[in-house]
């Protein structure tokens, strides 16, 4: 085990992020249930816990066919030692197992034999290796299902805290008082309406696009719409409200925010967010809002919160510089490295910019942020396991040739021998830094791409 400090929301997020686009091959949402009283700062060893995870969601989108899966995290924090019990489920809609093979399944190399189940292909390994690495951090885990109904997945492991025992909830000024939300997965209505309700706003939640045109009225402020709605795309929706007169801003949640990006229909929305949406993700994007509707009403901003900029300094920071900056999302930076020490490195290099930035393990998991994240840059490890990174450079490009786009790749490479450089160039990248990386030209090649659309990064270059 290698425990150390680790925001598990986020955590757990960037494995969603991860698996979507097999998930969008099956047809299935992948949503998050974060309980909204249960911090999201930990100690452990958040490689391991991915791992776990990675194997449960991958089972239960493998052997789903239709409907969804639901990563709920619940606990309550022991004030006394500082500790919580955490407890992870992994629901899906699938196939689900007899219940005389429940313990079957955690076997080595064991799986379930029946004529539903052998057009799956696997090793058997998964659940053991899971099971014994939850043991080896002092948890359990098991499983309930029913056949033909789905299964849960569920494991408790006990973490110290490495952040404050109460969750942040930034406090909103007034100007945003009731929501319209729009999503055709009851499940997804729900945890939104939990979310919006902790900031204490109202909503009206509709589950298609017709029955939320014909709610729509001077009541609501804001409408915060699924991407594909059962009736109509939520950007159709967006201009059917601008043709019925009604001038309410609209964000849109997109599993595919590159498709979402890139349509025409993009200039009538406030925001488009990354679906399953992260609650400081969309309670960010709900704060530029009102600081937008504020400045347009002519209202004092309200004074800098001390709490909030004492829990989360940089974001608040990057917050206030954003609204001097004007309403716009952030840039998106995708960087490649398999090492987790330079992913630790490379964050904290760009830890002062206002961006949201993923990472890719290897080159393969590169190609597939490209088409689901959108990046505005793609930092590029060069010497990477299977897919190297002249390998997912070259696909990328490929991928490019169908949209037009031609998003900037900085390669990133340990090796500078002579004639190196050319190499790294043919494969298609635009720029080219030898490790160890200077944080300076790192924040350049960041703001020096920055898109129109996109709130400037805002790094302070003399520290580099």
């Amino acid at each position: 085990m290698h425990r150390e400090p680790f925001d598990l929301e986020r955590c757990i997020h960037e494995l969603i992020m991860l698996m979507q686009p097999k998930a969008r091959e099956h047809g299935l949402e992948v949503v998050l249930d974060y309980d909204l009283f249960l911090p999201t700062e930990f100690i452990g060893d958040p490689g391991r816990l991915r791992q776990v995870l990675t194997n449960l969601m991958g089972n239960a989108i493998k052997f789903t066919k239709a409907g969804q899966v639901v990563i709920r995290v619940t606990g309550v924090p022991d004030t006394a030692t500082g500790e919580v019990a955490v407890h992870f489920a992994v629901e899906d809609t699938g196939i689900g197992i007899p219940a005389d093979k429940i313990d079957h399944v955690f076997g080595e190399f064991n799986q379930v034999d029946d004529e539903r189940n052998r057009m799956f292909e696997g090793t058997g390994l998964g659940l053991t290796i899971s099971q014994k690495l939850i043991r080896l951090m002092g948890g359990e885990i098991w499983a309930e299902s029913q056949g033909g109904v789905g299964s849960t997945f569920g494991f408790q492991i006990t973490m110290p805290l490495a952040g404050p025992a109460e969750p942040h909830e930034p406090a909103l000024s007034g100007m945003l008082r009731r929501v319209m939300v729009v999503d055709g997965h009851d499940t997804n209505r729900t945890i939104i309406q939990k979310q919006l309700a902790q900031l204490g706003l109202d909503t009206v939640c509709c589950a298609t696009a017709t029955a939320a045109l014909e709610q729509l009225d001077g009541q609501i402020d804001l409408v915060l719409t699924d991407h594909n709605l059962p009736d109509m795309d939520g950007l159709a929706m967006t201009g059917a409200i601008r043709a019925a007169g009604h001038g309410q801003p609209v964000i849109l949640l997109s599993g595919n925010i590159g498709q979402a990006e890139r349509d025409p229909a993009r200039a009538e929305l406030q925001a488009v967010l990354q679906k399953p949406v992260a609650r400081r993700e969309l309670f960010a994007a709900l704060g530029l809002l009102e600081e937008s509707l504020r400045r347009r009403q002519g209202t004092p901003a309200a004074p800098q919160d001390e709490a909030d900029q004492a829990l989360h300094p940089a974001e608040a920071h990057a917050g206030q510089s954003a609204w001097q900056q004007g309403p716009g999302r952030a840039m998106r930076v995708l960087a490649a490295e398999d090492n987790r020490t330079n992913r630790l490195v490379f964050g904290k290099m760009v830890k002062p910019l206002d961006i949201m930035l993923e990472f890719a393990a290897n080159g393969q998991e590169a190609v597939d942020l490209y088409q689901s994240f959108a990046p505005d840059i793609v930092f590029m490890d060069i010497s990477m396991p299977g897919m190297d990174g002249k390998q997912a450079t070259q696909a990328i490009r490929q991928l490019e040739k169908a949209t037009g786009r031609h998003v900037p790749i900085v390669a990133m490479t340990a090796h500078a021998l002579n004639g190196d450089d050319d190499a790294i160039l043919a494969a298609g990248v635009d720029h080219y830094m030898t490790k160890p990386l200077r944080k300076a030209l790192i924040h350049s090649h960041i703001t020096d791409a920055c898109p129109a659309d996109a709130r400037a990064p805002l790094a302070t270059m003399a520290d580099g």
